[in-house]
Order: structure tokens, then C-alpha cells, then sequence
């Protein structure tokens, strides 16, 4: 039974490892964390705001992620914030790269890491929604 549970929580638990961290990138100290990752400066008041949402935006779908994984009856829900979130990042990335040319090479493996996780968690929900 654990094995299936780990199987079953696998996009769940990898979303969660690479979200999270992400969010605390944006949004804790973005006039610091920006500037170093993404190589712009975040000076005003509404751009720190900004960065600041994000993270709660992340933190709270991680949230619903957990949630899905030690609770069951939420999985399917947990399962279905996963498929929308990384594939409308992926999807979002995917269109920036039509209207403004390729990303640097970590935002490009983002698109294949976020539509991959999204196209794997429909996977995972087909083959073990209830």
C-alpha cells in the first residue's frame, strides 16, 4: 500500500520540491532576490507587492497540494490545482516564447519541466482518481 501512495503522490510531491522553493525566491526578499535570479532591479513599493502576491499565490496551491496528499478524499481536487497550475505556467511560458523570441536556458527547461508535470499529474489522476 505505501509503495501505491508514494506512486500516487509522485506529481504532488515534485511540484511541492520545486514550487516552494520558488516561491520564497519571488516574494520574501524580492529587492534581493530578483536582481540576483532574474537580473533586474525590484525597487518600487507595487513591484515588491507584486512578487509578494506571487508567493502567496504559490504557497497556497502547495498548500492544497499537501492537503492532497495526506488527506485523500482531497487528492482528486490536489490532482486537478496541479494539471491547471503547471500547465497554465507552461502553457503562459509557451506563448511568451511565440510573441517574444526563446528564454535563457533555465526558463526553457521550465516549459518542459512544467508542461511535463502537468501532462504526468493528468496521468496520475486518469489512473488513480476514484
Amino acid at each position: 500500500m505505501k509503495q501505491v501512495f508514494k506512486r500516487k503522490n509522485l506529481h504532488l510531491l515534485i511540484s511541492l520540491v520545486i514550487v516552494l522553493p520558488a516561491a520564497l525566491i519571488y516574494g520574501l526578499f524580492p529587492s534581493i532576490s530578483i536582481p540576483y535570479f532574474l537580473d533586474f532591479e525590484v525597487e518600487s513599493v507595487d513591484l515588491k507587492s507584486i512578487f509578494r502576491a506571487i508567493m502567496g499565490l504559490y504557497i497556497g496551491i502547495t498548500l492544497i497540494w499537501l492537503l492532497g496528499v495526506f488527506k485523500s478524499k482531497y487528492w482528486d481536487l490536489a490532482t486537478l490545482c496541479n494539471i491547471v497550475f503547471m500547465g497554465g505556467i507552461g502553457l503562459g511560458r509557451l506563448l511568451g516564447v511565440f510573441i517574444d523570441g526563446i528564454p535563457s536556458p533555465v526558463f526553457s527547461l521550465g516549459i518542459v519541466g512544467e508542461l511535463g508535470l502537468s501532462f504526468f499529474a493528468y496521468y496520475q489522476w486518469r489512473r488513480y482518481s476514484e
